[in-house]
């Protein structure tokens, strides 16, 4: 009987020490792996994310629409919960796509032009490069 339990603690001990070695070996690798490319590579790769939902889409359209919103405005706008849209302004925001200001209970959002025309800049080197081959 304690034969068998010394064992089933060896295995165990032997299972999460793999496990450990896996697991440290997986965060070595992403930071090893994500320091070889360019501050550059790593924020348009950051904006691309960042654009890749309909829903920051049509975010970016409307607030270029109407210059500046507030978040209720733009949940009337779309089919989705405030909560929502909330989170999606906030990715936006995070990467500088738009801005937000606090007007009392309310933010008021707006695009960032500066980060926004950088955006395309970059993409529109990008896609020229790629496109030449």
């Amino acid at each position: 009987m304690i034969a068998c339990l010394i064992a089933k603690t060896h295995l165990t001990l032997k299972l999460s020490i793999v496990y450990l070695r896996y697991t440290i070996g997986k965060i070595i690798m992403a930071v090893s792996k994500t320091e070889e490319f360019t501050k550059e590579e790593a924020w348009l790769a950051d904006i691309a994310k960042a654009l890749s939902h309909p829903a920051r889409i049509r975010i970016l359209k409307i607030l270029t629409d109407m210059n500046i919103c507030m978040c209720g405005d733009i949940v009337e706008l779309l089919p989705l919960s405030q909560s929502t849209v909330s989170q999606h302004l906030k990715e936006l925001k995070r990467v500088g796509l738009i801005t937000g200001e606090i007007e009392g209970p309310k933010v008021c959002y707006c695009v960032n032009n500066k980060n926004l025309q950088k955006a395309k800049r970059e993409l529109d080197k990008l896609f020229k490069k790629v496109c030449e081959c």
